[in-house]
């Protein structure tokens, strides 16, 4: 078939799917993983204001790379980007694993974003490719629970190497997995080697990457090292806006853009956009801030604040499990409405906690938040997919990507800064002469010893300080938590069919 990258013979579909779990297993784990050594990374390499864009860089990079790997594996085959995208993944962990300070930790993660990239769209196109319709539910379903298993084992082997070993072979840990899903995909997965001619979209992708990297850095250093009304700031943001405006008339342009308008005139593909972005925005704030607050206002190791994350990971499997075997008989909405009661309800009880908040009360908190989001990592890629022609299917599956990876830049940029004025203001109320009391302080309360022998009343405020601005953190949450449902209500009665026709005239004309 013209234009097509299906499988030559019948597929070794059991290690083509194990390759691609493995693959997934390790990008979706990377952050929550990273995550949970945070606090141990920060009081070893310094930079206790600038431990966001560890994160931050990753998903810039992520973003950059999602629309170009999808292009291009509709252009010339799903096999070959893949691998090119877990090779550059496993050299920028092998990079992650050898830094010496929170900046060149940074830089490290913006080139294990960039091969982070190319898994997560390409592995979901390449199901939709070789499985028909009637299955993908269920392995979508699958491969969404890893992402709920791997934030399981992310913060558990995360918080273990951290204590145990060094918090460095938690990128090195990547390797040996990324070696296996190589051998599996280079051995099983076949394809054709007919292409389809294309034109990369250059202008939009750089100008989607100035957008997102001018905005990052403007509301990180605002306030910061420049007053928000200097220049510098201001500069940022009308480099950020233009940028965008360049973007979105890049886009209507080109004839192969990154983001394929037409796409948005189907009414259920349009809402699952916003839905991922907001649910990224939010739920990022959750993997991010939850181990810096169990470690900073609980006190103790690492593997406290990798256990406490567990419930919230095993809600999330629980929820997307039922998210990829319901679409068939229910539709994406009403599946979804379940999904949003429970993720604002979560994204609420969160802002509620304090220094008095018991440990049992913030397991279920997890609990419930991490049910709600789990829907959304196996339906709404079914749900952008849906009816959309083969050739398209990468560029599809890389935007739900795309929208859910940006939401998750601009949450954990945003968010970081909430959390940092607020703490920084509180720890100047408290010590209004005591010059950077705020950054020494987040230094040495992340260490146990360091924090026994700092004076009670320091420890103290420190961690009301971390307290109220994690809880602001959630308060903001609720906003975009909120929107995030109202789009939920405008994804119409779409449901996946329990055929796929495309696939039945492929085998009949054959």
């Amino acid at each position: 078939m013209k234009g097509a990258f299906m499988e030559k013979t019948k597929p070794n579909t059991g290690f083509i799917i194990a390759g691609l779990l493995l693959a997934i297993l390790v990008g979706a784990m990377d952050n929550t993983i990273v995550a949970t050594a945070m606090p141990t990374i920060v009081k070893e390499l310094g930079g206790f204001d600038k431990f966001v864009w560890v994160t931050s860089a990753y998903m810039i990079a992520t973003v950059a790379g999602m629309p170009i790997f999808g292009k291009l594996s509709d252009m010339y085959g799903r096999k070959r980007f893949f691998l090119l995208g877990i090779v550059l993944f496993m050299i920028g962990s092998i990079l992650c694993g050898t830094a010496q300070s929170i900046t060149q930790l940074s830089v490290y993660r913006a080139i294990q974003g960039l091969g982070g990239g190319a898994l997560m769209p390409i592995s979901f196109t390449i199901i939709f490719d070789i499985f028909p319709v009637e299955k993908r539910g269920k392995i979508t379903g699958l491969f969404g629970a890893v992402f709920g298993i791997s934030s399981i084992f992310g913060p558990l082997a995360g918080s273990y190497i951290t204590d145990q070993i060094d918090w460095r072979w938690v990128f090195y840990i990547n390797i040996p997995v990324g070696i296996l899903s190589i051998i599996l995909i280079i051995l099983n997965y076949k394809e054709s080697k007919e292409h389809r001619k294309q034109q990369i979209d250059w202008g939009g992708a750089i100008s989607l990457l100035v957008m997102l990297v001018s905005l990052m850095f403007a509301l990180e250093l605002g306030g910061k090292q420049y007053t928000w009304d200097s220049i510098v700031i201001i500069g940022l943001f009308v480099l950020s806006a233009v940028s965008l405006i360049i973007f979105l008339f890049v886009e209507r342009k080109a004839s192969d853009p990154i983001i394929t308008f037409s796409l948005f005139k189907r009414r259920v593909f349009a809402a699952s956009q916003g839905v991922a972005f907001l649910y990224g925005f939010v739920f990022i704030s959750a993997s991010v801030f939850i181990p810096i607050f169990i470690q900073g206002v609980f006190g103790g190791s690492a593997t406290n604040s990798g256990l406490i994350l567990m419930p919230m990971m095993l809600g999330s499997v629980v929820g997307s499990q039922l998210g990829g075997w319901g679409p068939t008989k229910f539709s994406f909405r009403n599946i979804m409405i379940v999904s949003g009661i429970f993720f604002i309800s979560g994204v609420y009880l969160l802002s509620t906690m304090d220094t008095e908040t018991a440990r049992g009360m913030i397991t279920l908190y997890m609990i419930i938040l991490g049910f709600g989001v789990g829907f959304s990592f196996s339906l709404l890629n079914l749900a952008s997919v849906n009816n959309v022609a083969f050739q398209q299917r990468g560029s599809a599956t890389s935007m739900i990507s795309t929208f859910r990876t940006i939401g998750m830049t601009l949450g954990v940029t945003i968010f970081g800064t909430i959390q940092s004025r607020v703490f920084n203001n509180k720890m100047a109320d408290a010590f209004p002469h005591g010059g950077n009391m705020a950054h020494q302080a987040g230094a040495e309360a992340f260490s146990p010893e360091a924090a026994a022998k700092m004076p009670p009343q320091v420890l103290e405020a420190f961690r009301h300080a971390l307290s109220d601005s994690v809880d602001a953190v959630f308060m903001w949450a609720l906003i975009p938590a909120i929107l995030a449902f109202i789009f939920i209500l405008l994804m119409g009665n779409e449901r996946m069919p329990s055929r796929d026709p495309d696939r039945e005239m492929k085998h009949k004309a054959v």
